[in-house]
């Protein structure tokens, strides 16, 4: 298993968003196409997954990094070499959108993801209540703040699966 990713073009995507936004839910929806119960991620969680570019398979390593206040301090030291970043939101979590858009935009400005596309992620769509992939984009003014960069926003439920493969997809073909 080794020497076939070894062959093939890889990419580091990372996956980032505040705590309980679904990100290992999402990352093992992926994973193994199941809904895993999980706990806060103290650390991080790392799985590879193939994909398809331009016709050819591609791996893509996947950081899921903790979204606690206190593990964000430490979201940079894995912003080298990155080729796309994930950012998962609580649509449903309206009492914590604006630090969710606050801690975007802080890891938008890093040297070291200039240029790199985002795919932001609008998860637990399946909750009553959650704000729309167009009330997020407004809200995030992710034209203003992505002005820079390719990006996209996919509503996803990512203990249903609902829309989890789509926003995959659109990482791989946007990583760079």
């Amino acid at each position: 298993m080794g020497l076939q990713w070894s062959k093939q073009p890889g990419a580091q995507v990372l996956l980032l968003g505040l705590d309980d936004a679904g990100k290992s839910t999402l990352l093992y929806k992926l994973k193994h196409n199941a809904c895993v119960g999980t706990v806060p991620t103290i650390g991080f969680n790392v799985e590879m997954l193939e994909g398809r570019k331009n016709g050819k398979n591609i791996a893509v390593t996947l950081w899921d990094v903790g979204g606690q206040r206190k593990m964000r301090e430490h979201w940079p030291s894995f912003y080298q070499d990155v080729a796309a970043v994930v950012f998962v939101v609580d649509s449903s979590g309206r009492q914590r959108l604006e630090e969710a858009r606050r801690e975007l935009e802080n890891t938008l400005r890093s040297e070291h993801l200039r240029g790199r596309p985002l795919v932001v992620v609008a998860n637990k769509q399946d909750v009553d209540g959650a704000l729309t992939v167009t009330e997020i984009k407004d809200m995030f003014d992710l034209k203003k703040i992505c002005s820079d960069r390719d990006w996209f926003i996919q509503p996803c439920s990512a203990s249903t699966g609902f829309g989890v493969e789509e926003a995959f997809r659109r990482v791989v073909q946007m990583v760079k």
